[in-house]
């Protein structure tokens, strides 16, 4: 049995918290195919493509399911992977012991966002069975969810929120569990502790951003957003305090005006690392936590052993110099989890975070939307309709 936690637990729908008993279950043959969207080699939009003939997926492992996508959605990281981003690390990843015969991650189906139905489960899988709505976000080693199906490791998935249709969940699941990763498992906020804290959110019109402004707020928090004049009024309506329009000034002289934060996440880097953390009150705990990290690039550029070398060296040094300045310095990454979707669930039904969508689009239009979002200043998240009607 999966453990879950206790908000896992709460998902249970069968009679007395136990479940039913499960027959043998055998994922359809290897030779079934299905519609998909692919790249066979890595570059710009011109290298997706659409076949019927992708391999249907198989369960691996005792405790996978494989769900039929209903909706997808796209985010930045799809970008970058269709153009190579990360190919080292995440090719070591999917074959750690060089097993393949073949070095070869194509043909590869990008989308890391799904809400659809559950249709097989493997036999270590208590929570899920056939016929379930869930959602998920698709860690970027395996295959992504622009398919009609997709398979995922059970610890991975979570009951689809109750209030919302499938296009609208499918904005959530990847942008959720970045914003959760920075601010709870690295930046350790949570609904006890925020409180009336002050948090600095750099850009946060899009998805990630939407999505923490959300949840800082709905723990309590006040909350300092930094996005543009035209995006003002969205992050206003998602309970932002302040915003900040950067293009509007010298951003940083416009922050220093401000009261001292307790909290800062950094959607943007660049340049804004080189004084972001003289906006935190220091020897307070104050935590900067940037989600724009080299880890990736530099793997790509000096191989895994060395790469990941470089990104400690980095990392620590940095930390060390920040902290000796009274203030703590954090990188943070999207980490895959069905028991945080899990609580994202229940502050989705219960009013307190809302999907923002940009623009939703067929799974006929899957190269429009990609140049959509290769376009930039998207307000929300750009959703794919892998079935219509939803």
């Amino acid at each position: 049995m999966l453990s879950r936690g206790a908000a896992g637990w709460r998902a249970l729908r069968w009679a007395g918290g136990r479940p039913p008993a499960r027959g043998l279950r055998v994922s359809r043959r290897a030779w079934t195919a299905m519609p998909s969207w692919v790249i066979d080699r890595y570059g710009s939009n011109e290298v997706l493509r659409f076949t019927r003939d992708m391999m249907f997926p198989i369960i691996h492992f005792p405790n996978e399911v494989i769900i039929r996508v209903h909706a997808a959605s796209l985010n930045p990281i799809d970008l970058s992977m269709r153009s190579g981003y990360g190919a080292t690390a995440l090719n070591m990843k999917r074959d750690p012991l060089k097993l393949k015969t073949e070095e070869t991650e194509f043909p590869l189906t990008l989308g890391r966002d799904v809400s659809g139905v559950v249709m097989e489960c493997g036999l270590s899988v208590s929570y899920f069975k056939p016929g379930d709505e869930v959602w998920a976000a698709i860690p970027p080693w395996k295959q992504g969810t622009l398919s009609e199906f997709v398979v995922a490791s059970g610890n991975e998935v979570s009951f689809k929120p109750k209030c919302l249709s499938h296009t609208e969940a499918a904005a959530l699941p990847y942008v959720g569990l970045t914003a959760w990763s920075a601010l709870n498992q690295v930046g350790g906020l949570n609904q006890s502790n925020c409180s009336g804290k002050r948090v600095l959110i750099l850009g946060a019109s899009g998805g990630v951003g939407t999505f923490a402004v959300q949840l800082v707020k709905a723990w309590g928090a006040h909350v300092t957003a930094v996005c543009s004049h035209d995006a003002s009024t969205l992050v206003k309506k998602l309970g932002a305090d302040d915003v900040i329009d950067y293009k509007s000034g010298n951003l940083e002289e416009q922050l220093k005006m401000l009261p001292l934060f307790d909290f800062i996440l950094d959607n943007v880097g660049g340049s804004t690392e080189k004084w972001a953390l003289d906006l935190l009150k220091k020897w307070s705990g104050a935590t900067y936590v940037t989600l724009v990290t080299p880890f990736l690039i530099n793997m790509d550029k000096l191989g895994v052993a060395d790469g990941m070398l470089q990104s400690g060296v980095t990392v620590g040094s940095k930390t060390l110099k920040h902290l000796l300045k009274g203030v703590h310095y954090r990188w943070a990454f999207f980490m895959a989890s069905g028991p945080s979707l899990d609580e994202i669930a229940e502050l989705v039904d219960s009013g307190k975070i809302q999907p923002v969508i940009d623009e939703v689009f067929s799974f006929s239009e899957v190269p429009k939307a990609f140049l959509k979002l290769e376009g930039g200043h998207a307000r929300g998240k750009t959703v794919i309709n892998v079935i219509s009607r939803q």
